[in-house]
Parts: structure tokens; C-alpha cells; sequence
């Protein structure tokens, strides 16, 4: 496999570990909480999934500007030769991970605090912020999918 391969495929599968790990936390995980039989329960559960899941999402804001990198590297001769879309692309990375990052370092850790003084109002909003930054983390993954998938129709 050549180097483009390599790269495109490791950036693809790093592409849906990003999607599917914000997927699980909007779709999956929280209304998996909240069916259990008790808010104790619930966030409980929810603050010990949550870094499981989280972990598999650092491996992909690693993998991604690697291979992104690697890629862009291979095809042009740096990022203002690069077409508009991977620009955007690009940008929507960073913002993407700035995103993941206020998940990760803020809700997170205020959930887990939460749950360990058994305050359950503040543990069921820091689910809310979470739930809401994994729309948003989701959202503006799939517009770098289309964005990446338009690329490739036109053949850019």
C-alpha cells in the first residue's frame, strides 16, 4: 500500500472513531442513563462510560491532523496551495477539537464531581452540556464528511 493509502485510510478510520464516539455520547449513552432506575444510577453509570468512550475520540484528534498532515503534505505543497474546502476542513478540525476538548476537560470533570458529592441536579446539567457539545462536535463532523466527500466526486 503506498503512503497516500496508508494515510487516507488511517485518516478515514480516525474520520469514524470522531463520529461514532460523539454519536455514542449523543445517541447512545445518555439515553442509556437515563433509562436506568435512578438519577444516582444513571450518572454514575454515565461518569464511568464517558472516559471509555472519550478515549477512543483522543485517539482520533491524534490520528487526525497526523494523517491530515501527512496527506496534505503528499498532494500539495502546503496549506495555502491547499483548495478552499481542506482549508475549511482544517478549520472545522480545530474548532471540532476545541469542542471535545471543553467535553473533555470541563463536563467531564463536573460530572464526575457531581456524582461524588451525590448532587444529582448538577450531574444531570453537566449530561446537558455534554449531550449539547456532542451535537455540535457531530454536526460539524459530518459537514467535514460531506465537505471531504464532495471533494472526492469532483475529483479535487
Amino acid at each position: 500500500m503506498s503512503a497516500d493509502g496508508v494515510f487516507q485510510t488511517l485518516h478515514g478510520l480516525a474520520a469514524l472513531m470522531w463520529l461514532g464516539g460523539m454519536l455514542a455520547t449523543w445517541m447512545i449513552l445518555r439515553p442509556a442513563g437515563l433509562a436506568a432506575a435512578s438519577r444516582a444510577r444513571r450518572l454514575t453509570r454515565l461518569a464511568d462510560i464517558f472516559p471509555q468512550v472519550f478515549g477512543w475520540i483522543w485517539a482520533a484528534v491524534l490520528i487526525l491532523p497526523i494523517s491530515g498532515v501527512a496527506l496534505l503534505r503528499l498532494h500539495f505543497t502546503g496549506f495555502e496551495t491547499a483548495p478552499r474546502g481542506v482549508q475549511i476542513m482544517m478549520g472545522l478540525y480545530v474548532i471540532m477539537a476545541a469542542l471535545f476538548l471543553r467535553m473533555q476537560g470541563l463536563q467531564l470533570p463536573a460530572l464526575r464531581k457531581a456524582v461524588a458529592a451525590q448532587d444529582w441536579a448538577d450531574g444531570m446539567a453537566a449530561t446537558k452540556k455534554l449531550r449539547r457539545l456532542a451535537i455540535a462536535g457531530l454536526l460539524l463532523g459530518l459537514a467535514v464528511v460531506v465537505l471531504a466527500m464532495a471533494r472526492q466526486l469532483n475529483g479535487v
